[in-house]
């Protein structure tokens, strides 16, 4: 098990903060664990608790990104894009603002903390507003590059992050390219695109499909939006049946996302892995994984119905 990409995240910015005067760092009374108590020991005059008040961090922030400056604004996923959704839409989205929301604390993982802190609808929020772009890292090698890619890119960015640690599973050489994918596995009798915690997942069970006879190709769709629709329309037209799996509702999220490309573009049957329009409650991260059907097993018997509706 490799770090949480809300660890990656924390040391990527210090890194990148160092060498880059422009980029302002907030946090809402959190930033020990959003980890940008990491800027913040680098960069102290850079960095900014504006307290528990989500919706004055969102703006504040793009008040910085009118005057010229790359704000980085954190918070745990529920209250940075639930709290603050109004602010994200009106004061960096429409205006087209250049804030990069990192939220973390995202989707089921982040445990005992319970339903209210386990945002399990924020790709489904933030992808529904024009100008933002949406990213869900998969890993720390993943994480440092769609980090380094959000500095430099000019534009409203969500980058969806976690609490608990996550497997290793991008490539030695890799960059982030908005609205392109990752293939992991190659495989010719079902496609599984996945993002977050769901990558390692889909690797494991991939592999296991392999000793059953099934060759399942594995996609990181780390790119909710853009999404790339050419390897979606590819891995349909190659494999012939799709499983998606995510660390959030089936409803407004990568499932939806990819459902939305394989309608319009190449219709087959597809399978999804999330969690199934209900909150979260309190335990462990294994036994909500567990729980509620997000296990690489999870992921295996949705690959074995979807290929046999093929």
């Amino acid at each position: 098990m490799g770090k949480a990409t809300r660890e990656a995240y924390g040391n990527a910015l210090a890194r990148i903060g160092k060498n880059n005067t422009n980029i302002i760092v907030l946090d809402a009374d959190l930033s020990k664990s959003t980890k940008t108590d990491t800027f913040k020991k680098e960069c102290p005059d850079r960095f900014f608790n504006v307290g528990i008040a989500e919706q004055n961090l969102i703006s504040v922030g793009a008040g910085l990104a009118a005057a010229g400056k790359i704000p980085f604004v954190s918070s745990f996923a529920m209250f940075a894009t639930g709290r603050a959704f109004e602010q994200i839409r009106n004061a960096v989205c429409y205006p087209k603002l250049n804030v990069k929301v990192c939220a973390t604390h995202a989707g089921i993982t982040v445990g005992e903390d319970g339903a209210t802190h386990q945002s399990l609808e924020d790709i489904a929020c933030m992808r529904v507003l024009p100008n933002m772009t949406v990213v869900v890292p998969a890993d720390e090698k993943e994480t440092n590059a769609v980090i380094e890619w959000a500095a430099a890119y000019e534009g409203p960015v969500y980058v969806r992050l976690g609490r608990a640690g996550v497997d290793d599973v991008s490539p030695e050489e890799y960059t982030f390219t908005p609205g392109k994918s990752t293939q992991l596995i190659d495989g010719s009798d079902v496609t599984i695109i996945a993002c977050g915690a769901l990558v390692g997942p889909a690797v494991e069970a991939s592999k296991a499909l392999q000793n059953n006879g099934i060759s399942a190709r594995v996609i990181n769709m780390a790119s909710i939006k853009p999404i790339d629709v050419d390897a979606i329309v590819k891995a349909a037209s190659e494999t012939g049946a799709i499983v998606t799996a995510e660390e959030h509702n089936i409803l407004g999220g990568l499932g939806s996302a990819v459902a939305e490309v394989i309608v319009a573009h190449k219709p087959v049957p597809v399978e999804f892995v999330g969690v199934q329009d209900t909150f979260g409650e309190s335990g462990t991260p294994t036994e909500l994984m567990t729980k509620y059907g997000l296990t690489t097993d999870d992921i295996v018997n949705a690959v074995n119905r979807v290929v046999a509706r093929k």
